[in-house]
């Protein structure tokens, strides 16, 4: 009866008349059944077949009490595996005139099984659960796959088990009872559809003391309390119900205005598009089509002046984009619409991108400006941040995309990525169909792009900085310079050393420095050991390393292709992934932990054999802590960061608004503060509010990092703030920001950021701040109680430059920690420039990591030189040969990086460059032997540049 009430409430709400409510229940039932309850849909119940088993094994019975319907009951039991008959009873809330709470249910299961309430056992999530079993006067065994065990101790079931796995035989027949022999009631509630779900799972039970009171009163009581639960779940829960309206729930049931978009008869595209023709045809000749809304003239907007319906987009079809910036999802399809912008720039088409946001931060405009320039949207905009379309049209998730017809009926709606064919084909046919009745007007859409508005970026050093790394050995700071495509390295002065990737172009090229290419890297993870840099190119969807030793870039996992694979196990680069957002190193076992944003999962990397696998998650987006990794779920991991023992990585789950902790053995996961830790689903508990656990809220965290001191850093992103996270008392403080994004130095708790998302520590204290939407890098120290927020002044980085003739001249480029030496070159038209290169007493050259030098002449082509580039020799030994092309004065520099050790100590680095003028050539001149020699000096530890590479 509860689906047919709420159906009809909801068509009440709508005016329908002549409700059929048995019909749409059956219709509700028809497409849960055809869509969710399947096998392998994730509807589960680890352990409970091995459980059921042995109880039967041992004579007991075992029974299903559910108040979902007996249908819901049949098909979750079955995508879970479970057979009808393995149970002595199943009792469903169908068997009643009138739905009962679940004392009743549990009590008519007792009575089918003929076994006293008093020995019975109940085994249950759900907090309503445990408490309803105590009405029935049954035993409780709870589990803790939605609960946290303090908040399940409260209803004090017999016993707490961590899920139905861990129950034993013994806890059944023994588990806090005297009883020596029970049959047990084995509650497995299948209304949700798995025992991750908000209000459902499994433990084993202990007796509990008789319950006094009469049969109405138990449901007097049950049904109150059942009642402030709902009301409890409505009021801590008002930002996910806004979202909410009937006409959504209403499209959510009984589906929104769409084509069948199967295959059409002959399966080619153009019977395709001629189906889609018809079915265009079909709505217009309808006389209640929905006619959309006009756009509120309140709105602002972004890449052009405001636009009407009935006025401006009259004429031309029209495909609203509905999304919100945090969504990863959103972010997918942003390909899928440049590709139908291009294909069809010069028809009566256009784009709407209608941000409605999920999060308070995104309704400001300056934030939904920043998202349209990060991402380079160049179609228009409008901030819908009180979400009249989207109620109006009964938009449910994001992304959804509706297209309009030229006089602005809907034609469609389509929710969720990999739509490009069939908006493709719906544009078209749209085109078509419009074209031949002379509707359409091709008058272009002015537009005044954001990007060509904002000249800070065009200059900006970096632009949109998503994430930093630090070389502890060598003070040298690595920063994802995300928008400009490449990993920019400075010492931790803010002094220029090297880029990677220098002309800031979009791609997925593996080699050199400057020939390598990215698309929009964010996670970065330093091995110390190898000198290597591991890079989440994330719209590369793409595991990069970098090596400092060889200067060259490497693909690990990924080739440019979003992957929907929630396993994985391949190796190398066909192992494809899916918006990789952040990386950390664990040196132990020679593996980076990936957070897998775009299928809310972690995936581990073996830098020792190339396998890329899933480690924990089930790819489902909600805030589950389970015990294992199929029974964790994590909503959009963007943050990663090892805990001081590297027993767990503390995360950083943007969508849930939560700091989370994974088990590095078993997968599992715990919650330490933020987020929703009832239901699980429930993604819409965000705030900016510091204090104890569970009172704690965030707003779309994006950085984590455990600092030093042990402590936890948290780049609290939509709050603008930087938190503290004690990890032993979960106790959240913030420690620069004041909540409301700007730019502003000085005292921490005064100062201002912009979006915040990624830090690092120095070996001094000093936390480095990757201030994402002022394109800068702060910075402050922790040792320091009235610590100020300052800008790191980054000196000789410069926003990449367009491909140069010369690539290696932009590369070579002298870099604050290199050492100069200038020696004459005479006049001689032929050369040999001799390098000697020596280290002190004690040290070597490293063996693995060779010394290398390369040549560069200024003018170009102004003298050949043999080799241009090579290794030095064991004894630190070269010999160079120049033969000059013209008798003009030129200068040849040669670059030399020097790699030396001591032993049972970290290897050392040292940069140096021979600059070599030759004035204007003597014809008579000889060959010249000119000595290029060096001494290394080691350098104090507290100044030198150490590199940790193989000897």
């Amino acid at each position: 009866m509860g689906e047919a009430n709420f159906l009809s409430g909801v068509a009440k709400v709508k005016g329908v008349a002549d409700f059929n409510p048995e019909a749409a229940k059956k219709r509700f039932f028809e497409i849960y059944l055809d869509k969710y309850a399947k096998p392998n849909s994730g509807i589960g119940f680890p352990g409970a077949l091995e459980l059921i088993t042995e109880c039967k094994k041992s004579g007991l019975k075992v029974a299903v009490a559910s108040s979902a319907d007996r249908i819901k009951v049949d098909a979750n039991l079955a995508a879970a595996g479970l057979s009808l008959s393995m149970f002595d009873a199943i009792v469903s809330a169908d068997a009643f005139e009138n739905l009962k709470p679940a004392p009743d249910i549990f009590i008519a299961a007792s009575k089918i099984l003929n076994v006293p309430p008093s020995e019975c056992l109940v085994i249950e999530d759900a907090l309503a659960g445990v408490q309803a079993a105590q009405a029935a006067q049954m035993r409780c065994i709870a589990v803790t796959t939605t609960l946290s065990e303090d908040t399940l101790k409260e209803a004090k079931p017999s016993l707490i088990r961590k899920n139905i796995g861990n129950i034993s035989l013994e806890d059944i027949l023994d588990g806090g009872s005297s009883y020596s022999k029970t049959s047990s009631v084995l509650k497995t509630n299948t209304e949700g559809g798995s025992f991750q779900d908000a209000y459902s799972t499994n433990d084993t039970v202990s007796s509990v003391g008789r319950l006094q009171g009469s049969r109405r009163q138990i449901i007097r009581y049950g049904s109150l309390g059942i009642a402030l639960s709902c009301l409890y779940f409505t009021a801590t829960n008002m930002k996910a119900m806004q979202y909410a309206s009937p006409k959504a729930i209403w499209n959510l049931l009984f589906g929104s205005s769409s084509p069948p978009f199967g295959q059409s008869g002959d399966g080619t595209r153009s019977s395709r598009i001629q189906q889609f023709i018809n079915y265009i045809a079909d709505v217009e000749s309808k006389g209640n089509t929905t006619q959309v809304p006009e756009f509120p003239s309140k709105l602002d907007w972004l890449n052009t002046a405001p636009l009407q319906l009935r006025r401006d987009l009259k004429g031309k079809v029209v495909l609203l984009d509905f999304w919100t910036y945090c969504c990863i999802n959103c972010m997918h399809v942003l390909p899928d619409l440049e590709f139908l912008e291009k294909k069809y720039k010069d028809m009566p088409f256009t784009v709407v991108g209608v941000h409605s946001a999920k999060f308070d931060n995104e309704k400001d405009l300056e934030a939904i400006r920043n998202a349209v320039l990060r991402y380079g949207i160049t179609h228009p905009v409008v901030n819908d941040g009180d979400m009249y379309m989207w109620r109006e049209l009964g938009i449910n998730s994001w992304p959804t995309f509706a297209i309009i017809g030229p006089t602005g009926k809907l034609l469609a709606q389509l929710a969720g990525e990999g739509r490009r064919k069939d908006l493709d084909d719906l544009v078209e046919a749209a085109l078509l169909y419009y074209g031949k009745r002379k509707l359409l007007d091709s008058t272009p859409i002015p537009l005044n792009l954001e990007k060509d508005n904002d000249p800070r970026l065009l200059k900006s050093p970096l632009k949109f900085p998503g994430k930093l790394a630090v070389d502890i050995f060598n003070k040298r700071l690595f920063i994802s310079d995300s928008n400009h495509n490449r990993i920019v390295v400075t010492d931790l002065d803010g002094n220029f050393l090297v880029q990677v990737g220098s002309t800031g172009e979009e791609g997925l090229r593996d080699g050199n420095f400057d020939t390598a290419t990215f698309n929009r890297p964010q996670g970065l993870a330093y091995n110390a050991t190898k000198n290597l840099l591991y890079v989440a190119d994330t719209e590369n969807h793409a595991l990069r390393v970098i090596d400092f030793v060889n200067e060259s870039v490497q693909t690990l996992a990924g080739n440019g292709t979003k992957g929907s694979d929630y396993k994985g196990g391949g190796k190398g680069t066909s192992q494809l992934l899916n918006s990789p957002w952040d990386v950390c190193f664990e040196p132990a076992n020679q593996t980076v932990y990936i957070a897998m944003a775009g299928q809310h999962q972690i995936w581990v990397h073996s830098t020792l054999d190339g396998v890329t696998r899933a480690f924990s998650g089930d790819g489902y987006e909600r805030n589950l802590n389970g015990s294992s990794s199929s029974t964790t779920s994590f909503a959009q991991p963007s943050g990663l960061s090892l805990s001081p023992d590297v027993k767990e990585a503390y995360i950083a789950d943007s969508e849930s608004s939560s700091i989370r902790a994974l088990n590095l053995q078993t997968g599992g996961s715990r919650l330490l503060v933020g987020g929703d830790p009832v239901f699980s689903d429930n993604l819409f508990k965000f705030g900016d509010h510091d204090g104890v656990g569970s009172e704690v809220l965030l707003q779309h965290p994006l950085g984590v990092l455990c600092g030093k001191d042990g402590q936890i850093y948290v780049a609290d992103s939509y709050n603008h703030k930087i938190k503290k996270l004690d990890p032993a008392t979960k106790k959240v403080s913030t420690i620069a920001g004041t909540g409301k994004a700007g730019f502003k130095d000085g005292a921490a708790l005064s100062a201002q950021l912009s979006e915040p998302a990624g830090l690092v520590e120095d070996d001094t204290g000093r936390l480095y701040i990757a201030d994402t939407n002022n394109s800068l890098i702060r910075y402050l120290d922790l040792n320091k109680k009235d610590s100020q927020v300052v800008t790191l002044e980054l000196k000789g980085v410069q926003p990449p430059a367009p491909k140069s003739r010369s690539p290696r001249r932009l590369r070579k480029r002298t870099s604050a920690d290199t050492e100069t030496v200038v020696v004459d070159g005479g006049s001689s038209n032929e050369a040999n420039l001799n390098l000697t290169i020596s280290v002190p007493e004690g040290y070597h050259f490293s063996k693995e990591a060779r010394s290398k030098f390369s040549v560069d002449i200024d003018p170009e082509n102004a003298a050949v030189v043999e080799p241009l580039d090579g290794n030095l020799g064991p004894d630190g030994t070269a010999i160079l040969r120049i033969k000059r092309s013209s008798p003009s004065p030129i200068t040849s520099r040669v670059s030399c990086k020097i790699y030396y050790c001591k032993e049972d100590e970290v290897c050392l680095y040292q940069s140096l460059v021979f600059e070599v003028p030759f004035k204007e050539a003597s014809p008579e001149n000889t060959p010249q032997e000119i000595k290029l020699p060096f001494l290394v000096k080691p350098k104090s530890s507290e100044s030198s540049l150490q590199l940790p590479v193989a000897r």
